[in-house]
């Protein structure tokens, strides 16, 4: 069986390849590259789902269609303030999942803290992606729902 682009699996290797992949399009903003890397119908969580819903539903986003549309209209507020996507390029992967932190502290100052979890489908391709906020995301939550911290 191929794993992504017709390559031959390597165990672990779409985990890398997604850890590698979906920070750079990020990063180079290439909605089109970042999208292939997504199933048909994949899920995405993330507090920003809850957030950009006037609904304030439960934080999810359904379907490939819907999440290129989240992430079109992420990127085109290039100046959001989540952060300078600084990170060490330390990750954990298996063949079916990868996690890496996205950390508070860098470099340049803090960033946005956040932790992404992808699970990955028989194709390689990410099924489910989930983002866990640290306490500085947290933080910026809340102040944009004009809120602040106690």
């Amino acid at each position: 069986m191929s794993g992504i682009n017709g390559q031959p699996k390597v165990p672990g290797g779409e985990a890398k390849f997604i850890f590698e992949q979906w920070h750079q399009t990020v990063i180079e903003r290439d909605l089109d590259a970042l999208m292939n890397l997504y199933a048909q119908n994949a899920v995405l969580e993330t507090p920003l789902a809850y957030m950009n819903s006037g609904a304030r539903a439960d934080g999810t986003i359904q379907g490939w269609e819907a999440i290129r549309s989240f992430f079109e209209a992420s990127f085109a507020q290039p100046e959001n303030g989540l952060g300078r996507w600084y990170r060490t390029g330390r990750h954990h992967a298996s063949d079916r999942q990868v996690v890496w932190e996205y950390p508070r502290v860098t470099p340049q100052g803090d960033q946005v803290d956040l932790v992404e979890v992808m699970d990955i489908d028989d194709l390689g391709l990410i099924i489910c992606h989930r983002v866990y906020w640290g306490w500085k995301g947290f933080q910026t939550l809340l102040t944009a729902l004009d809120r602040k911290p106690q």
